[in-house]
């Protein structure tokens, strides 16, 4: 086969799978308007979360904290009722995990693990329900299905140059291929990753804000966090660093205030 038989397959091969990409689904993220695609539903997204939660809870210690466990479970609940229509189908489950690790997760379907360590640092319920607020708002914005299906494209359009480089003499074969894993690693998968965090912030915030939570407890929190955590460079890392991330949150502080200060007017009318 020669080079220029090669080259069109190859073309041929990723434009299949980008297209495949384009026109599988498109959806727009709650609170902020911007526009996603993805490759796969929200059923099967939400199917394999709850798969994955079964399974961790074999495989960790779910603590038996009376307290705590009210704690995590009065917060979660109140902020899945702040998130409405933005995720109506979720079977919602907040789990406490004895881990020292400060940190916290989501998985699709409405599954959050919440670590003891946590509580290390939370000062307030305020607190816990940001960083509750923003693993639930990963879940909102179907953060999962986007990072799924990018990476499905990617490993597909892999295979492809692999296989439209086969002829290719080794040295340059290696090359162009590593050159495909680094690019899609720095140049698409992490950046999206931050996007992500910055868009769960600013999701997130917004739902204790409706759920009756104090958003400026956000910014105290991350501040402990920040000083408590050892960090990885920002540019390797899927999280922005302490400082930006504050700098991000304060972005959306006002917006959150007011969206905080009107539910806490109807929460006193409804208490009247």
């Amino acid at each position: 086969m020669n080079n220029s038989s090669r080259f069109l397959r190859l073309i041929t091969c990723v434009g299949i799978l980008a297209v495949g990409f384009t026109i599988s689904g498109c959806y727009t993220v709650p609170e902020t308007g911007r526009t996603g695609m993805v490759l796969f539903s929200e059923a099967q997204i939400a199917n394999m979360g709850k798969e994955s939660f079964t399974e961790l809870k074999t495989q960790v210690r779910v603590s038996n904290n009376r307290p705590k466990n009210e704690i995590v479970q009065r917060v979660g609940n109140r902020i899945a009722s702040s998130v409405g229509r933005d995720l109506p189908e979720a079977e919602w489950e907040f789990v406490l995990i004895e881990d020292n690790s400060i940190n916290a997760f989501a998985l699709p379907g409405g599954k959050v693990g919440v670590h003891t360590g946590l509580f290390s640092i939370v000062e307030k319920e305020d607190d816990l329900a940001f960083v509750m607020a923003h693993e639930i708002a990963h879940i909102t914005a179907r953060h999962a299905n986007q990072r799924i299906s990018a990476q499905t494209l990617f490993a597909g359009i892999g295979l492809a140059l692999a296989a439209g480089t086969g002829d290719m003499d080794s040295g340059d074969r290696n090359l162009l291929l590593g050159l495909y894993g680094l690019g899609s690693t720095v140049g698409v998968s992490l950046p999206y990753s931050r996007l992500q965090e910055r868009e769960a912030d600013r999701i997130g915030i917004l739902y204790a804000a409706r759920a009756g939570y104090d958003p400026r407890r956000a910014i105290v929190f991350m501040e402990k966090m920040d000083s408590s955590a050892g960090g990885l460079h920002e540019y390797l890392s899927t999280h922005p660093a302490g400082k930006t991330r504050i700098e991000n949150i304060e972005k959306y502080l006002d917006e959150a205030v007011v969206v905080y200060e009107e539910s806490a007017r109807k929460r006193k009318l409804d208490l009247d």
